[in-house]
This record gives C-alpha cells, structure tokens and sequence, in this order.
C-alpha cells in the first residue's frame, strides 16, 4: 500500500495502466515470419552514412518479410538537438528512397502506434514507471551530483566496479514512507530502475549478426526519468519497442554492452523480447590504420556529401548493400538491371569485423550505373542534381539547352561499350562547358598556346587549321571524317601513325595523334575530351570555323 501511495504522489495525473496500454497498441496484424524493424535517429544533426546504413538494413528486413519499417524520433535529448534536424533527417531518408511505412515522416506523423517522437510519448513512460514503483521495479533517488562525485571517488579508491548499484545504491534501502517525505520537503529526485542483477554473473544472448555473445549480467540502478520528466534512451527503448511491437532491432554494436540492463528490463516488465542485431561499424583507413567514419574528419561521413556532389541514390545503395552482405557483389554483377529489393539480405552474411569505406568502390558501382541509363535519364537525373543543390544558372542552362544535353551525353553512350568517365554529376558540366559560347570564350581568354606541341612552330599551327576550315569531312561518319584528318596530317608533314613517325622521326613533324591534338586544343581547349569526331558532329561547321578563326588570331 505504501508503494501505491508514493507511485500516486509521484503521478498523480496518471490514470492509465499497462494493461491500457496493452489494448491501445495491440500486436500487429501481420503474416507468419514479418518482422517489424526501425530506425530511431536522434534530431543533432545530419543523417550519418553509418546510419543511412542502418536504415537501409532494417527497411531491407521488414520489406522483404512482409513486414513493417518504421521511424521514431529519439529526441529526449534536448541539450544536444538542433532546430529543424528532424525533418532534414527524414527528407534525406527520403531522398535515398529509404522512407517509413509509418511513424514519424518529419512534417506529419503516420501509424496507429504513436506518438512517433519521444518528447510526445511522456504519458506512456510515466504510466509504465508508476507500474513500476508500484510493483517495487522503480524508485526515487535523491543524490546530489557531489554525491555521486564522491561515490565515484570512493570505488575508485577501493578498486571496485563504479556506478550505482548493490550497496552503493543507497536511496534503493529508503522506505516508501522516508522517499514520500523528501518528495513532500522538496527534494529534488530522478527515478531509478532497481536491478537484482550481479556484475558477477554472466549471461548469454543470441545476436543476428555476431551469433551467440557472453556478457556480464546487469546489476546498474540506471536513472530511467530525469528530473526534467524525460525517460533516458535505456527506458525509452524497452518501452518503445515494446508497444511498437518492433520484433527485430537493428542498431550499432556500441549498444551490445547495454544488452543486459534491456534484457532485464524486458523480463521485469514481462514483455515480448525483441530479437537484437547489432551492425558493424563502417570504418576507414587513415595511415594504416582503422578507425570509425567520423562526422567531423571525413566529409564522406554525411549523405549531404553525395547529394552534393551529385553521386547517383541507386549507386551509393548498391555501394552499401555491397559492404553489408558478402554475397551482394556476385548476385549485383548477374543481376544489375534487377531492382535491388530482388536481393535476398541475411543478416549471416554480414561481415563481424565491420566494413572499411572505400571511396573507390563507391566510384565504380556509380559509373557502371551512369553508364546503364540513356541519355535523358542522365539528363533528368543532372537536373535533379542541379536542383538540389539549387544551381540557377546550371539549372536554367539545363532547361534552355535540354535537346542540346541530350546529344552531348548520348556521345558514345549506345555503342558496346559506353563510356564510363562520370561517377557524379559533379564532373559533368566542368568537362562539357566547351560546347557553350559564353564559357568557351572565358576558356579562350585564359587558354595557354603553351599547351601546343612545342615542336610545331606557329606558322605549321595556323597552316593546320586552315585546312582544318576547308579539307575536314564531317557528314560521312567517323571513318571518312579520320580520312579526312590523315591526309591533312601527310599534306603538312605528319606521319600517318606512331610506328611510322618512330622509324623516320627526322623526316616528319610529327604523327597524326599531334595533328588531332591541333584540333582537339583548337576546338575544346583541352588535351582530354569526348569522343572528338562526336563533339564536332555537334558544334556544326560554323561554329568550328569560328573557332578555328579564334585560335588563328591568337597564334598570330
């Protein structure tokens, strides 16, 4: 009786009971064998590629269960949160079209389980806790923060475990009668889960990953209510996954230590055990050496990295499916066209020992994928880019010259092998801004008549380029057009190939790879371009003369 009149005095406004709450969120209406995952970020920041990870992981499980994914937003933590970072974590979600099925969607929230953010779910916890003290689970504890300095101080001078448990748990021995009396004098309290454990125990648990683990039992009095009213993230999860009916969850294997103090939570309460999955960390070699990708070292380490950078969604999922099943890249290499949902995910096939970035790899996959689309989904896909990133000018020109980009990226795009030299969106225009008047004049300006072949004199220069006006074939296909091109290049004294020009090198001025670099630097201003017959194929003769002119003016 004593216990339900400090649980009355503590909640008063609580009316509600864990059987309620039972009835409220009922098990979940599901086929035999679906599991129900989810993804609990907290709003302090950008959505982290470790957890994008995450995400994918457990949205990858319920899907391919039939079952559930859904979101919950963990944000009791109101000392670390940042205004707004809960939509923007959620828009980026959905960005990577790894959305819920329900919970928290950033600007509403969707499912019959909620409230979907911690802060709104105050009722839930309280109703659960005064249960709890009730059934003598809980209590309140008045120790200051110099008491628990000193307690600190005390086991470390005594060479004994630290935290607040066993006899050191000191406010777990007050009488219901000598807590209500503090409570009444004023005293400030924070409520405490009372464990039975013993740190000298072991217990074992089944992970989905990392198989059968071996941990020491709980015996921590851990605070489950701050003073402020707000549960901390232990208390939060046992509860909230329970009434979710979450029968999976998936989070980093940083939480593994904190396996025993749920499982007791879960049996002292008597509720449903979810299964644990705890997902390796991605790491990166940084001088030899393996470390976590960090948020403030590596730029790689938020998603906005390659949004930014304009890295294509499918590329960077099938980059991270790659690293979370050893047995995705054989399946990827027979199946690329397939939707990635078409791959069976195991959590058995997950590496133990973590995975390492590898920026490289992330390259590849997003190549061969540029590669895989025809010209107007690249076009689509490079205005998305330029429209996230909010790039007016790229976006406008984009739009004015659509039928213009298509031609520029549908160059050797159909043949047996397209080209693969974009593995982001971000490499695009600096490489095709040739083909525009206005940049091509800025690159004109600023062009260095160093970067000819030293070799050739001026007067050879303007000579190859007037023949270049008169003598190149460009409506016949690519064969006639190099036709075209060698005997300009025999006319002024090239050899007509390498071998040709290395036999004899003093009898020409060089082969016809120089005279195609005349023209190449002549028109695009650069040693490296597109398939060069393709580009001219496009500008058209006028606008080539024209060029041809430029560069004639400013040999001379």
């Amino acid at each position: 009786m004593s216990r339900e009149k400090l649980a009355n005095i503590i909640f008063p406004e609580i009316t509600e009971t864990i059987a309620d709450l039972e009835a409220k969120y009922p098990h979940r209406h599901l086929p035999k064998g679906a599991e129900v995952t989810r993804f609990a970020p907290s709003p302090t920041g950008f959505l982290h590629t470790g957890s994008l990870f995450a995400a994918l992981v457990s949205k990858t499980i319920a899907h391919q269960s039939g079952g559930v994914f859904f979101v919950r937003l963990e944000d009791t933590d109101t000392k670390r949160e940042i205004e707004g970072a809960g939509e923007t974590l959620l828009n980026e979600m959905r960005l990577f079209n790894v959305f819920p099925d329900e919970g928290y969607f950033g600007f509403k929230e969707e499912g019959k389980y909620g409230p979907y953010k911690q802060s709104e779910r105050a009722s839930i916890y309280k109703t659960v806790i005064k249960q709890m003290i009730k059934d003598g689970l809980a209590y309140p504890c008045f120790c200051t923060t110099d008491d628990l300095t000193l307690l600190r101080a005390t086991q470390e001078a005594n060479k004994v475990v630290s935290g607040y448990y066993g006899p050191y748990a000191t406010c777990s021995t007050l009488s219901p009668e000598e807590a209500i009396a503090k409570i009444k004098a004023g005293i400030p309290y924070v409520l405490r889960f009372r464990s039975s454990g013993n740190h000298d125990n072991r217990i074992t648990f089944n992970d989905q990953v990392k198989g059968t683990i071996e941990i020491a039992e709980n015996d921590q009095h851990i605070v489950i209510l701050k003073s402020d009213g707000l549960p901390t993230y232990h208390f939060a999860h046992v509860c909230d996954d329970h009434f979710m009916r979450t029968t999976i969850v998936s989070r980093g294997e940083e939480w593994i230590s904190s396996v025993p103090l749920h499982l007791e939570m879960f049996e002292a309460l008597k509720f449903d055990i979810p299964c644990y999955a705890h997902l390796p960390v991605i790491n990166k070699l940084d001088d030899g050496n393996k470390r976590k990708l960090s948020k403030r070292r590596d730029p790689e380490a938020a998603v906005t990295y390659f949004l930014e950078a304009g890295y294509p969604v499918k590329a960077i999922l099938t980059y991270l499916m790659s690293i979370a099943n050893s047995n995705f890249e054989e399946w990827w290499a027979e199946n690329r066209e397939a939707p990635l949902s078409d791959f069976v995910f195991s959590y058995n096939k997950m590496s133990v020992d973590g995975a390492l970035f590898d920026i490289e790899k992330v390259n590849f996959f997003a190549r061969e994928y540029i590669a895989s689309l025809t010209a107007k989904e690249v076009v689509d896909e490079y205005l998305e880019y330029a429209t996230y990133n909010k790039n007016a000018k790229l976006i406008k020109r984009i739009k004015d010259n659509y039928a213009l980009f298509l031609k520029i990226m549908n160059i050797e795009r159909e043949g047996e092998k397209p080209r693969k030299d974009y593995s982001h969106y971000a490499m695009v225009y600096p490489s095709i801004k040739f083909f525009f008047n206005d940049e091509f004049t800025l690159m004109h300006d600023d062009f260095d008549l160093g970067e000819f072949n030293e070799a050739l004199s001026k007067d050879t220069l303007i000579a190859l380029m007037e023949s270049f006006k008169t003598e190149l074939i460009y409506n016949e296909g690519n064969s006639v057009w190099f036709d075209s091109l060698k005997k300009i290049a025999e006319k002024h004294g090239f050899a007509l190939n390498n071998k040709q020009y290395r036999t004899n090198p003093e009898l020409y001025k060089g082969n016809v790879a120089d005279v195609a670099e005349v023209l190449r630097l002549t028109i695009v201003l650069s040693k490296k371009s597109l398939n060069l017959y393709e580009v001219l194929t496009i500008l058209g003769v006028k606008e080539i003369e024209k060029r041809l002119s430029y560069m004639q003016n400013k040999l001379k």
